[in-house]
């Protein structure tokens, strides 16, 4: 006869056992949930680009429905041809967008910004279901992320991790200009060719990231969507085009310095924004700055995050001097920086 402490072994194990497998029910019920509600608005793409012979394959890729009357999000690099020494681009500019009620539509590009590889396309249909958008900056590290799109032609292909990393940053070429986009989301969903232009989405279904890249075996990286990029998706669906200022610096969040906290008064920021790197010849060059500066307020507002610059970047700052304060080291400084428009 088994003893009383083996009897109560046996339960804890048993009881162990029950735990995890409900946890693991509730892991696939959240992520089918999320699939299921997610599904009907991510397109796959078939890019065509104009040939010898007339229309050729140029691709694939995803697309995430923004409007119930055609407005697609993808990636740039999925409709966008290279760009060729001397800055002449061969674009890929029409194709066909397949849903999973087996509708298939043709589409055309809208507007193209490779800086942050986004682009809006138009399909020449109406009664999509579009994507509800959340909130990257509300994202924490290790909060579950689900991944759908079109990896290696398998439509509607669904991966599900984890949020491995955020504030990363990653460089985009557009011509001649080189520029980082901010605070890309890291993930451990995988990610495969086709997947680019796809939805990352929260446990609520909310488009959070739009898949970029794969950065490496068991990891990708996602565009965030956060205040930036809206406007960047507004302005392309307005205008076909984002009109910029530009500083010419590579940044990233960092926790502000508990002494330079208790120096700003008795409501402080936590964090700023530390310059990574600084453009040769770039307005940031020229009015002082340097690389490991914290920016702590530009143009008269706090700046705690890499979205607050990005904020200050709008077409109405170019050419206009903006004060900007930083702490180096344990010294302030008040400079001034005067933006110019971003050109590819």
């Amino acid at each position: 006869m088994s003893t009383t402490a083996e009897r109560n072994e046996h339960e804890h194990e048993h009881e162990a056992e029950q735990r995890e497998a409900e946890a693991l029910d509730a892991y696939s019920r959240v992520v089918v949930d999320v699939a299921e509600r997610i599904a009907p608005s991510v397109a796959n793409l078939r890019v065509m680009r104009r040939g010898r012979g007339g229309q050729v394959p140029a691709g694939a890729g995803s697309a995430v429905a923004l409007t119930p009357d055609g407005f697609l999000v993808t990636s740039a690099h999925v409709v966008s041809g290279p760009t060729h020494v001397g800055g002449a681009q061969s674009r890929a500019r029409t194709g066909r967008a397949t849903f999973v009620d087996g509708r298939e539509l043709s589409w055309r590009v809208v507007g193209v910004d490779r800086l942050t590889d986004l682009a809006v396309l138009r399909a020449e249909g109406d009664g999509l279901i579009p994507a509800t958008l959340g909130e990257a900056e509300k994202l924490r590290v290790g909060q579950l992320v689900v991944a759908i799109g079109n990896p290696n032609g398998f439509a509607g292909s669904v991966t599900a991790g984890v949020v491995s990393a955020l504030g990363r940053s990653l460089p985009a070429r557009a011509g001649r200009t080189v520029r980082h986009i901010d605070n890309v989301i890291q993930t451990d969903a995988a990610l495969n060719p086709g997947n680019s232009g796809g939805a990352l989405v929260d446990s609520s279904a909310r488009v959070i990231g739009i898949n970029t890249a794969v950065a490496g075996v068991g990891l990708g990286l996602a565009v965030p969507i956060n205040t930036a990029t809206r406007q960047i998706i507004s302005a392309l669906m307005r205008d076909g085009r984002v009109r910029r200022a530009w500083i010419g610096i590579a940044a990233g969040p960092r926790p502000l310095p508990p002494r330079a906290r208790g120096q700003l008064g008795p409501h402080p920021p936590s964090s700023a924004v530390e310059i990574i790197e600084v453009t040769p010849g770039s307005p940031a060059q020229r009015a002082g700055l340097r690389g490991e500066d914290l920016i702590v307020e530009m143009g008269g507002q706090p700046i705690e995050r890499v979205d607050d610059v990005q904020r200050m970047m709008s077409h109405e700052a170019i050419g206009r001097p903006m004060p900007i304060r930083v702490l180096r080291g344990d010294r302030w400084l008040d400079l001034e920086v005067s933006p110019v428009e971003l050109a590819e």
